[in-house]
């Protein structure tokens, strides 16, 4: 079996439709594909209805945390939830919450590089949207779209990031809130891309253990920002931690060169997730 526990559509910053991601799912000979967009379960009943023949949809959501390490550092990390329930109350705040804050991150970013000169406008960053939410990369494509930079990682890496003077921290729930928040609404929680040092600082091998005493079920160990000694590290730790081993592309469309079905999660790791109480199941024939 070809399974990829991680795809974003344009409901959060993917390119793709939902419809338009499950098509690409099937053409890169997928058999089951979960749909994670940031915060929002937008693009789910799109996604459904939209299923081809023989694809099964794992129903997901990234949500964006954040750690306080022992030295005072916010460390950013991403908390997958898979098979949660969407209408869980206090999930749902939550999300509204996230979603929120990143608008008004965006339009702050939007407003300083505007001040600095740059050819971008908030009206064109909300078409980019399409009415989803609004993150970094609809700002890095307005970029790209002006001439400024020549690709999305350029505009990450010269304009956007936090080390740019334009940068906004957004609001983030703390991964302990979180965990607890994706247990109780009946979810699978899986650590996105655990050591991507590529993005910036990661947390210790202590706090994942905390994590998976706090209720982290597994962690995503094969990914496109982990190189082969830290794909090994974090193997080592989820079988340490006794921790469902994931692996997925983290697909996002025109906005990140990796395609759908680059990385896989094996089908005794996903025996493992199915075989777990949840609230939903995953929708396929």
């Amino acid at each position: 079996m070809r399974i990829d526990l991680h795809a974003h559509s344009n409901a959060s910053d993917g390119t793709d439709t939902p419809a338009e991601l499950m098509s690409a799912a099937a053409a890169a000979g997928l058999d089951v594909v979960a749909i994670t967009d940031h915060d929002t379960t937008a693009g789910w009943d799109e996604a459904f209805t939209a299923r081809p023949t023989g694809l099964t949809i794992v129903p997901g959501v990234e949500f964006s945390c954040v750690h306080t390490a022992e030295d005072g550092r916010r460390i950013s990390l991403h908390l997958l939830a898979y098979l949660i329930d969407p209408s869980d109350k206090q999930v749902q705040g939550e999300w509204e919450r996230l979603r929120a804050s990143r608008r008004t991150r965006a339009h702050a970013m939007v407003e300083n590089l505007v001040a600095a000169g740059y050819p971008i406008s908030w009206t064109r960053i909300d078409e980019l949207a399409g009415g989803g939410s609004i993150g970094r990369p609809h700002l890095a494509r307005a970029l790209v779209e002006a001439g400024v930079v020549p690709d999305v990682d350029t505009a990450f890496r010269d304009v956007l990031s936090s080390r740019q003077r334009y940068y906004v921290r957004k609001a983030d729930t703390d991964v302990f809130d979180a965990l607890a928040l994706v247990r109780a609404a009946g979810g699978v929680p899986v650590f996105a891309h655990p050591i991507a040092r590529r993005r910036g600082p990661v947390v210790s091998d202590e706090t994942i253990a905390a994590m998976a005493e706090a209720g982290l079920v597994g962690l995503e160990v094969d990914h496109p920002d982990h190189g082969p000694d830290d794909r090994a590290h974090a193997a080592g730790l989820a079988r340490e931690l006794d921790l469902i081993a994931t692996g997925s592309s983290d697909y996002h469309g025109t906005n990140k060169p990796t395609g759908l079905g680059a990385r896989l999660t094996t089908a005794d790791q996903y025996e493992r997730l199915l075989d777990l109480p949840t609230a939903l199941r995953p929708v396929g024939d």
